[in-house]
């Protein structure tokens, strides 16, 4: 009986190591696929190299103790290209820092999956199109810089669903109508910057209020 229960751990052990590594080769799959997107004239990317057994050898990722990825940082790398739809699989992230590049396309919707995220830094590069209503579901954010981008549309509502933000900074942009009364819900809510865009209207009564009953301290 000892012997099937060891035998039997032993079985699970196993099991679990392959399932963790195969995790670690879909995330190193799906970062050696961003980086064939992705123009790097500087060789940053040289040690993203697929042959490893995870991508947590690589230079600017970090990973947790299970060696899944909670961290990219390329900010001011010199990066060209567009990012990929399959960056939301990356399902334990926790900071994409890809700002000041030559980052061009869409922000993808499916980074509102990356529900870990804290920090999402894409500031200073030259996306286009809208932001995403997808990013609402992002309840752990803290830090969302897009400014210094190319973006247009509305600022979407969903955003006030981020509870936990305490910096939301849109300015330099090509944003337009409204702002949303919804962000007043972000109590945590900082630092607000939406200078520099063409929005329309008056700032909301319920984001004025948040000088008073939130921790506003820069609108």
């Amino acid at each position: 009986m000892a012997f099937r229960f060891e035998a039997a751990a032993i079985l699970l052990a196993g099991l679990l190591a392959l399932a963790t590594l195969a995790s670690c080769n879909i995330e190193g799959d799906i970062l050696y696929a961003q980086r064939m997107e992705w123009y790097d004239p500087n060789n940053v990317l040289e040690s993203w190299d697929p042959t490893l057994v995870n991508p947590c050898t690589w230079f600017h990722v970090t990973c947790n103790n299970d060696n899944s990825v909670i961290r990219v940082d390329l900010g001011n790398a010199g990066l060209g290209g567009s990012l990929i739809p399959d960056l939301g699989r990356l399902k334990n992230l926790q900071y994409l820092e890809l700002f000041s590049n030559r980052l061009n396309g869409t922000i993808p919707a499916t980074l509102g999956n990356l529900t870990n995220l804290i920090s999402l830094d894409l500031f200073d590069n030259h996306f286009s199109g809208t932001i995403p209503t997808s990013l609402g579901a992002l309840s752990r954010l803290r830090f969302m810089r897009l400014y210094e981008n190319n973006l247009t549309g509305g600022i979407p509502t969903s955003l006030g669903s981020l509870t936990s933000l305490q910096e939301l900074k849109l300015q330099k942009n090509f944003l337009s109508g409204s702002i949303p009364g919804s962000l007043g819900n972000i109590k945590t809510l900082q630092y607000l910057r939406l200078n520099d865009n063409m929005l329309t209207g008056t700032v909301p009564s319920d984001i004025l209020s948040l000088v008073v009953v939130g921790n506003l301290a820069e609108l």
